[in-house]
């Protein structure tokens, strides 16, 4: 077996008369939505794409009828109207899953005449209820001879049908495509790629402007079978990481961001291609904007239709789908640039003439629109700050001096959100600058989360907010600085591990314990983190933690439970398994992710290496198999000593265990955790296996549909079949 680029070609084949395109000029940006995904249709940016294909429904192995889940029944009912309130010109379209994996009912299907009508009938008749204005075929993958007729007398017969029933209600013919196979943009001889696969729609009779190029929005993990031996074509022994290997893009980056500066992603531009390899063991393929570019360069060049995103759920906040379309406002650009420069030397020459005449006008004119526009920028900065009165509207130019022109000698780091650079203002204070980039996972919407939220927070373990600037498109958070960086730092570089003895230790937890213990306890609202880790704990000048990064955390009200969220974030590792897999958190994610940590801190291994004799096991799971086997030593930092501390590594080590639990209401709240860490004498329970656990029980089939179908993790973007390393 060897680790192979995957690259959706989706030939999107055009089967209606006319185009999948409105007309022949339009460029088509399609992308699959499905249902099951944790966003929900009304978050689709749809002003990034022309069509959007809503999945799936699926084939009645008894009368061929579609059908779709009824539990998905009201997502399908609303997705059309929900989608077309930001883009009206938008053209929604049914996905019919052929069934690749089990693909028995569709071939009984299309080798009867009888059943393709039943099929054909109710594509037509379910689309026009859900009020969609076309269907797409996707998951059919017809062997040679007699299958490969059958479908295309099913096209056939399904064409006519479609442009029969448009004549017959005078209702727009619905559109008609289907969906091809997963390849390279380009291939060594021998293996089947993009480029040779479009080549060879061509030759068979198909126009360039028929075709579709497929931009996947995930990639693969594969386990080498020799250790430093990766690229592409080296041998894999299988998939890695996730059940089936297929891993989200917003899963990919924040299995990059997790490793930090230990993993670097690169860029392969013989078969167009970005990867990275984990521990000299696993290797991931996927697409970055890099390639996402060249591909719709590429569809550009060769006169394709245009791209299909598969799926729009998995970028990682639109960054994919807007390089896309950056490509095509590119191309559209230099195509008007004669027309624009010619009128731009016709306007000059009017507006000079017209500048001379009204010169003492146009003076004031200007001095106006300028007062107001300052009046007007400054009135947003207000807006963010809200009620918290105390924040500094720091100055660009202020911040820039600070950080000496955000200097390469003054940053301090680099994360998803952009860079952390240390700065000092002119009286001599030290602040640290979060400088958030224009690609940043860490949207408008987080930004003034982290404002509000963190200007009202005040306590000894939390990182202080000074202000904020969002002058000259920038958006910068001012705190207060702290010279000893993160935890991760110190927890995970031997040299350093050191520095940090027990009584250290204990103190670093006794504070985010006291920190969390404030946020969900002490203050004026339940406030939920949701991104606790070791890199979001900063230390000051005696080593105290501060717990950092409200970007993601959300607000409760002081009676509320739980609640739920159709956008997951938070970081791979430390995300618990109701969240990840229904949008479900609670105080008792933050247990989870303190549970997490706490066996990070008493050992000093990462959640994102492999443990054990063979390296197969998870860190939660290693910990919990040498606590349940009497050999919990074994999992400790062998530099620590606890004997003259009051509180006992084991025993923190139990109550990890205790908050690691897959059941939530298993978890202690962290009130408990605070009396089970400084009381000895109150008795610590015996922890349940731990989440996200490869050793499950004989009844444990995973997830399945009502259909029968079970997907992989690329189309379960929750990713509850994800083990995290």
């Amino acid at each position: 077996m060897f680790p192979t680029i995957f690259a959706f070609f989706s030939v999107f084949l055009s089967l209606t008369s006319h185009s999948f395109a409105a007309d022949t000029t339009s460029w088509v940006k399609a992308g699959y939505y499905y249902s099951g995904n944790e966003i929900s249709a009304s978050e689709i940016k749809s002003t990034l794409f022309t069509h959007i294909l809503c999945a799936f429904a699926f084939i009645n192995s008894t009368n061929y009828n579609i059908f779709i889940n009824s539990s998905e029944q009201h997502k399908f009912s609303t997705f059309t109207n929900t989608v077309k309130l930001q883009n009206p010109s938008l053209i929604t379209l049914l996905s019919i899953y052929g069934g690749r994996e089990s693909p028995s009912v569709f071939d009984s299907m299309i080798n009867q005449s009888s059943y393709r009508k039943s099929f054909i009938d109710s594509s037509i008749k379910t689309a026009r209820k859900y009020e969609f204005q076309g269907i797409d075929l996707s998951g059919v993958s017809p062997k040679q001879g007699q299958e490969l007729t059958n479908l295309a007398t099913l096209l056939k017969e399904w064409r006519i049908a479609v442009t029969s029933e448009a004549r017959n209600t005078k209702k727009t013919e619905l559109v008609l495509v289907m969906a091809g196979f997963h390849a390279a943009l380009y291939g060594s001889s021998g293996w089947e790629n993009t480029d040779s696969g479009i080549k060879e729609w061509r030759k068979r009779g198909f126009s360039s402007n028929k075709l579709v190029i497929g931009l996947p929005y995930h990639g693969y993990a594969w386990t080498l079978v020799k250790k430093d031996e990766d690229g592409v074509g080296k041998p894999a022994s299988g998939p890695a990481i996730t059940m089936d290997g297929s891993m989200a893009y917003k899963l990919i980056k924040s299995y990059i961001r997790s490793f930090g500066e230990g993993v670097v992603s690169s860029y392969n531009d013989t078969f167009v291609v970005n990867y990275f390899t984990v521990a000299s063991t696993t290797w991931v393929n996927f697409d970055d904007v890099e390639v996402i570019k060249e591909k719709v360069s590429y569809a550009k060049k060769n006169g394709l239709l245009g791209y299909n995103v598969f799926q729009v759920g998995n970028d990682d906040n639109w960054v994919l789908s807007k390089a896309a379309q950056e490509v095509d406002e590119d191309h559209h650009n230099r195509s008007l640039l004669i027309i624009v420069l010619l009128t731009t030397l016709t306007a000059a020459l009017l507006l000079g003439t017209v500048f001379c005449y009204y010169y003492q006008g146009t003076v004031t004119i200007l001095t106006r629109m300028i007062y107001k526009l300052r009046i007007c920028f400054s009135e947003a900065e207000e807006d963010l700050n809200g009620n918290a009165s105390d924040l500094i509207v720091f100055g660009y130019l202020t911040i820039k001096v600070a950080t000496d022109n955000f200097s390469k000698e003054n940053k301090l780091g680099q994360g998803g959100f952009g860079a952390v650079y240390k700065g000092k203002l002119r009286k001599g204070q030290e602040i640290a600058v979060k400088r958030l980039s224009e690609n940043s996972n860490q949207g408008l919407e987080e930004f003034k989360n982290e404002i509000t939220l963190t200007a009202r927070l005040q306590h000894v373990n939390l990182v202080r907010l000074l202000g904020y600037c969002t002058k000259r498109n920038e958006k910068l958070l001012i705190y207060e600085y702290l010279p000893n960086k993160s935890l991760d730092h110190f927890l995970f570089d031997p040299r350093k591990s050191v520095l940090l003895d027990w009584r250290k230790r204990v103190n670093i937890i006794e504070g985010i314990t006291q920190g969390l213990l404030y946020l969900q306890e002490y203050s004026n609202f339940t406030i939920i983190h949701r991104d606790l880790k070791a890199s979001n704990v900063l230390l000051d000048h005696e080593m105290n933690p501060k717990i950092s990064d409200f970007g993601m955390a959300r607000i409760f009200g002081k009676y509320e439970h739980e609640a739920n969220t159709s956008r997951i974030v938070g970081t791979y590792g430390y995300v618990p398994p109701e969240y990840v897999r229904k949008g479900i958190y609670s105080p008792k994610y933050d247990a989870y992710s303190f549970g997490v940590l706490l066996l990070q801190i008493i050992s000093g291994k990462r959640t994102s290496q492999y443990y054990g004799p063979h390296e197969n096991m998870n860190l939660l799971e290693y910990a919990y198999e040498l606590w349940m086997e009497g050999r919990g030593v074994e999992f400790l930092d062998p530099s620590l000593d606890d004997s003259t501390s009051h509180c006992k590594i084991m025993r923190c080590m139990q109550v990890a265990l205790l908050c690691v639990q897959e059941n939530s209401a298993d978890r202690p709240s962290m009130l408990e955790v605070d009396t089970l860490l400084k009381s000895e004498s109150t008795p610590v329970g015996t922890p349940n296996m731990p989440a996200f656990s490869m050793k499950k029980s004989k009844d444990d089939k995973g997830d399945t549909s009502n259909s029968g179908l079970k997907f992989s993790s690329i189309n379960d973007v929750t990713i509850s079949q994800m083990l995290p390393r």
